[in-house]
């Protein structure tokens, strides 16, 4: 039960959706939160004993404001938002630890939205905290969304969102071999950048929606559509008036989905640096398969929110290693893997954490190339034992992240190793297989 001596808004909180505000004695702003339902999830804090880091902030809530949303995908555009514009006292680990997801949209012919980590920003020169990005970053990008507290919240409301306002990650024809349409098209989740079918100029349209959207303008882009609507029709362009009609109907009945699964049922979660590693974010483990050093391959897999992502897997065939070198076969795949991350341009997303097969050995090549690529990305090895009660990690022991993380997710360690091993040994069969087929 809340004490009487907090204050709150209306001296009630709603059961509906939307962002809380909790302030000290001195009108500070403590934290931004958001909710499924104000009135439980605030509720929530007072309702029984927690942990000392919460503790101490509830015992500081003098005072409590909110505002309704109409859903709760817009309860974590406003969040974001508004944590990045006031700053917050107990959210400043959201703009200190890179690992918080942004959203990025790129600033090209056509843009594109990237799901990108605060380091991977941070290494192509662009602060994800600055309120308005400066005009270097704006070469990049035409906007920087967040930070955003739970990843998975975010990639569930821009899949519903892409329903409504189709955007594209393709290329266009001329920067690729072909025309052909992807299978977003066939979807409708794609307006035809790949097949060339839609200008520039159209496609800018669509972007400037998704950034009215994102920017929590919701009610301005319902508007600015119906003019564009009305326009259309007037110049009995039906076609597109009936699109348009069909798009402002989905904005006024958006639904909820089910976006905040763990955040309803669990309170903020707030870290601290001792905790460092986020073992819910993005983690990559690789593993080498060969016998006798012949058909020698490497895997990726990735793991988020503690369950493997196989669109992202990757696989690697050994080029400049010969013979029986394990070590050295571990760190040629990791180098061509870290010539996809964000320093190349665009590529693939970096993880909170490599899961590497092996003991000290790979760990300390690997540490040192990542450290001359200019990363600091985490190594976590794992040396194997007679069973897997017997595996060791091997790890940087005088870093207190990963020993914390080593003693909280072992067990996830060896998940990603043992499917990064299976991926490896499948790929190797299937280049023996063709071998022996003279294929």
């Amino acid at each position: 039960m809340i004490p009487p001596t907090v204050q709150i808004k209306n001296a009630e909180l709603p059961d509906c959706p939307g962002v809380y505000f909790y302030y000290d004695r001195d009108n500070g702003l403590l934290y931004v939160g958001k909710a499924t339902s104000l009135k439980k999830r605030v509720g929530s804090y007072f309702a029984r004993s927690q942990e000392d880091r919460i503790a101490e902030m509830v015992r500081q809530i003098a005072r409590i404001n909110y505002v309704e949303t109409p859903t709760v995908l817009e309860a974590l555009v406003l969040e974001a938002n508004q944590i990045k514009a006031l700053r917050p006292k107990y959210n400043i680990l959201q703009r200190d630890d890179k690992s918080f997801l942004f959203l990025a949209i790129t600033n090209e012919t056509y843009p594109r939205p990237l799901l990108l980590r605060g380091v991977e920003l941070a290494s192509l020169g662009v602060d994800p905290f600055a309120k308005r990005l400066s005009p270097g970053s704006r070469k990049k990008f035409l906007a920087v969304f967040g930070p955003y507290t739970s990843g998975p919240s975010l990639r569930r409301a821009l899949a519903y969102v892409r329903r409504i306002i189709p955007w594209s990650t393709c290329r266009p024809p001329e920067e690729k071999k072909g025309g052909r349409a992807c299978f977003d098209v066939h979807l409708k989740k794609c307006p035809g950048v790949c097949t060339g079918t839609i200008s520039p100029s159209d496609y800018h349209k669509i972007i400037r929606h998704l950034l009215l959207f994102f920017e929590g303008k919701k009610t301005f882009l319902i508007r600015s559509l119906k003019r564009e609507m009305e326009a259309a029709a007037r110049v009995q362009n039906f076609e597109e008036a009936a699109r348009l009609r069909k798009t402002i109907f989905s904005l006024e009945h958006i639904r909820d989905v089910a976006l905040l699964r763990k955040e309803d049922m669990e309170l903020s979660y707030l870290p601290t640096r001792e905790e460092g590693v986020n073992l819910n974010g993005r983690m990559e483990a690789y593993d080498i398969s060969t016998i006798s050093g012949t058909s020698a391959v490497g895997s990726m897999v990735v793991f988020e929110d503690g369950r493997p992502v196989k669109s992202a897997y990757r696989k690697f065939r050994i080029k400049a290693v010969k013979g029986s070198n394990d070590v050295a076969m571990m760190e040629e795949v990791l180098q061509r893997r870290l010539a996809h991350s964000m320093h190349s341009g665009e590529g693939w997303p970096l993880p909170v954490l490599f899961v590497i097969d092996g003991g000290e050995g790979q760990v300390n090549r690997i540490q040192r190339l990542v450290r001359e690529r200019g990363f600091s990305i985490p190594i976590m090895g794992i040396a194997k034992g007679f069973d897997r009660k017997q595996d060791r990690l091997v790890f940087d022991r005088k870093n207190p992240e990963l020993v914390s993380a080593a003693s909280r997710g072992k067990e996830l360690f060896q998940r990603a190793r043992d499917e990064a091993h299976r991926f490896a040994v499948q790929y190797h069969r299937q280049l023996r297989s063709k071998q022996s087929l003279g294929r």
